[in-house]
């Protein structure tokens, strides 16, 4: 398949108060992409396990295409708690599946078909998948005129400077939030300056095309070089928030490819990443209205 969307990193089971939920940024992210209608790919890895065969089950199910290599480590999974506001705080199993992804000729032929790659901080925080995810990015050709974005997840102390600062360098949008941003910025040593200055700094710093900031209950930003587009955020009734993000990174992605503006992209964006917020865990199916 040619123009592919792809996220890489963690794939693996979220254990939620109510059972467990397929989840990992990068499955949220191209499961969401799928519905919008493009051609899209989880790239990550499993174990030899139940819960890696249950993974793949679930992943056809859902209709979400995959290439998932099962390597000698256990499935991936993270303990959720959420808070009174359906805030997810995360306990994240370390040496698991997805921190070994391999490097593979099927990866190389994959990336020369690439339109749009979406990786975190959180999936690189093992040697193995962080060198895999280098060498993916250098293998997209510059010819594809690839949207490389690189989306903020800083959880549990899993992230450095030299972390972000080369995943930085390599993309062209940057996805973060007000949290993050503020963490992000004492790394970089500019605490003092108000959040819409940090990011036209990042923007300028780091070339970007777009950087997106998403600001929960307060609303979300697209910087782009000559503008920035603000929108609130809907009061909804929450269930949870746990894939949201990443539902409002597929819905704007996929949104550009197809041509449409910063503006059009981030409305779509919004209303996709409220809806699933409405929603218990972060894979659920989204409506038409949505995905028109």
């Amino acid at each position: 398949m040619k123009d592919l969307v792809i996220g890489m990193g963690e794939a693996l089971w979220d254990v939620l108060p109510d059972g467990k939920k397929i989840g990992g940024a990068p499955a949220n992210f191209a499961y969401h992409v799928s519905q919008f209608g493009l051609p899209s790919l989880a790239i990550s890895a499993i174990g030899d396990d139940a819960l890696g065969k249950e993974l793949v089950e679930n992943f056809n199910s859902k209709n979400v295409r995959y290439h998932l290599d099962t390597v000698p480590y256990p499935t991936g999974t993270v303990q959720v708690e959420l808070d009174e506001a359906g805030v997810p705080q995360y306990e994240i199993k370390e040496n698991v599946a997805w921190d070994n992804i391999p490097a593979t000729d099927e990866l190389k032929a994959i990336a020369a078909d690439t339109k749009a790659f979406c990786f975190g901080s959180l999936a690189q925080r093992n040697v193995v998948s962080r060198t895999t995810i280098k060498e993916f990015l250098e293998a997209i050709p510059k010819e594809n005129n690839p949207l490389i974005v690189f989306d903020v997840n800083l959880r549990q102390g899993f992230y450095n400077k030299e972390i972000l600062c080369s995943s930085m360098k390599a993309c062209n949008i940057l996805k973060i939030n007000d949290e993050e941003l503020v963490t992000v910025s004492r790394m970089f040593g500019y605490p003092g300056i108000d959040l819409q200055d940090k990011c036209w700094i990042l923007l300028g710093k780091y070339n970007l095309k777009m950087l997106i900031l998403t600001c929960g209950i307060n609303g979300s930003y697209v910087f782009t070089p000559g503008e920035v587009s603000f929108l609130p955020t809907p009061k909804v009734e929450v269930a949870d928030t746990v894939g949201a993000g990443d539902s409002f990174t597929a819905a704007f992605i996929a949104s550009i490819l197809k041509g449409k503006s910063v503006p059009e992209a981030h409305h779509k964006a919004v209303a996709t990443s409220a809806f699933v917020c409405t929603q218990h865990g972060a894979m659920p199916v989204l409506p038409a209205a949505i995905t028109d």
